[in-house]
């Protein structure tokens, strides 16, 4: 092959490469910080899926209604973002004392906060890519650490996040075994400004959606295979478990 014709193919080559476009999965996409990342990846040239339970019917306390809607993906995708959860379940409050504890409030909040989230990765894992770089990251809560509570209280929304810490950790685990470039990780992403905050925000620094959002994208693009099944605050800094 002539040197022109190298280069002309070389270029060829290169420009194959170049077109592949980063292919993202939103779930939980009508929420704040779930729309704010959707917005984020398409900022930066991702082709993104959004999927919501008021938009798609996706229920996650039904491993039917995961099962079913997770099927009508058909592509693999290369950055994920599980962004649900609920501190309200039911109308009911975070418990402020013992003596407001009830099995039905602890029960419906690991199903929303902890099961959902893992149903979705049971039937996510078809969807992943191996042999090249994937990312999934589980929004989780600095409330959930064991080894940072220093308030108590918040019994059942505590709980359900440290139990999807402690899934979500087992499942990087196993992924390891067949997706070694895979990132799966726990991402606090502080205290933002949405409706599911808006009886906290007197007391603490928040941030807009786009902000956490954009820290977000940025700590789960940052980690490498060795960090799978970490637990990380906004800035990249591993949160006690």
């Amino acid at each position: 092959m002539k040197l022109a014709e190298r280069e002309c193919a070389l270029g060829v080559t290169e420009a194959k490469q170049e077109v592949r476009v980063e292919r993202a999965l939103v779930v939980g996409a009508s929420g704040g910080i779930g729309a704010a990342l959707c917005a984020g990846l398409r900022a930066r040239g991702a082709e993104v899926v959004g999927l919501s339970r008021r938009v798609d019917g996706l229920e996650l306390t039904d491993e039917g209604s995961v099962r079913a809607v997770m099927a009508g993906l058909a592509v693999e995708f290369d950055t994920v973002f599980i962004a649900t959860g609920a501190l309200m379940v039911g109308g009911a409050a975070p418990e402020k004392s013992l003596r407001s504890v009830e099995a039905a409030g602890l029960a419906a909040q690991f199903a929303v906060n902890a099961v959902g989230p893992l149903l979705v990765l049971k039937h996510l894992l078809p969807m992943l890519p191996r042999g090249r770089a994937v990312r999934v990251g589980v929004l989780s809560a600095r409330v959930g650490s064991i080894g940072d509570n220093g308030l108590g209280g918040w019994y059942g929304y505590r709980t359900a996040k440290a139990a999807l810490n402690q899934l979500v950790h087992s499942v990087a685990i196993e992924w390891r075994r067949s997706h070694p470039d895979l990132v799966l990780a726990c991402l606090h992403p502080g205290t933002v400004a949405t409706g599911f905050t808006a009886n906290y925000q007197a007391s603490h620094p928040t941030v807009a959606p786009d902000v956490a959002a954009g820290h977000l994208l940025g700590v789960l693009d940052g980690l490498t295979p060795a960090q799978s099944g970490g637990f990380f605050d906004w800035r990249g800094e591993p949160v006690p478990w």
